[in-house]
C-alpha cells in the first residue's frame, strides 16, 4: 500500500492582507467612529479583547466583515498599558509600595504605533494609498503607513479569530 504525505508549509505563509499603522493618541472606539466615518466601513467592537500572556495582556478589537466584496476590516490596538504595584528598597526603613504603569506592545518592532487596520483582501497600490490618505484627513491621526506583513516577526500576533 502506498503513503501519500500532504506538505502544508506554504499554504499558511501566503496570507493575502494589507497593514496600515497608525499614529494617533485618541481612544480606540472615536478612531473606530472615524474610521467608519471616513472609509465608509461599520467596525464594531468584540465581545472579547484579544488575550495575550493568559489575560495579563488585552489588545481591544473592532471588526467589519463586507460580505459583498468579501473583505474583513479590523482595527487593533498596539498598545496595552497595566498598572502594577512595585515595591521600592525592601530593606530600607521607609519601604512602601507605588503604582508603576507598565507598557506591552502587540508587535513589539512597531512600539510607537498606536493602532493597527488589518485589511483581509490583497489591495493594490493605488487602492491601499487611497485608503491611507482617507485616514490621514482625519484630524487626529498624526501618521498612517503601509506595514509589509511579511518582514514581520510577530505577525502571528496579528492572526486571530
Amino acid at each position: 500500500m502506498a503513503v501519500h504525505k500532504l506538505m502544508l508549509d506554504d499554504v499558511f505563509e501566503d496570507v493575502s492582507c494589507s497593514l496600515i499603522a497608525m499614529h494617533c493618541t485618541i481612544e480606540d472606539y472615536r478612531l473606530a467612529y472615524m474610521l467608519n466615518k471616513f472609509l465608509n466601513i461599520r467596525l464594531v467592537r468584540k465581545f472579547e479583547d484579544l488575550d495575550f500572556d493568559n489575560g495579563i495582556t488585552k489588545y481591544s478589537v473592532f471588526e467589519y466583515e463586507d460580505a459583498k466584496k468579501l473583505i474583513n476590516w479590523s482595527l487593533i490596538s498596539n498598545i496595552c498599558k497595566i498598572e502594577t504595584d512595585s515595591k521600592l528598597n525592601s530593606d530600607s526603613l521607609f519601604s512602601h509600595n507605588h503604582k508603576v504603569i507598565r507598557t506591552y506592545n502587540l508587535v513589539p518592532e512597531y512600539r510607537k504605533v498606536n493602532y493597527f487596520l488589518k485589511i483581509d483582501s490583497e489591495f493594490s497600490n493605488s487602492k491601499k494609498n487611497q485608503i491611507i490618505n482617507n485616514i490621514l484627513r482625519i484630524p487626529q491621526v498624526a501618521m498612517t503607513y503601509s506595514v509589509d506583513m511579511s518582514k514581520l516577526k510577530s505577525k502571528d500576533n496579528l492572526i486571530f479569530d
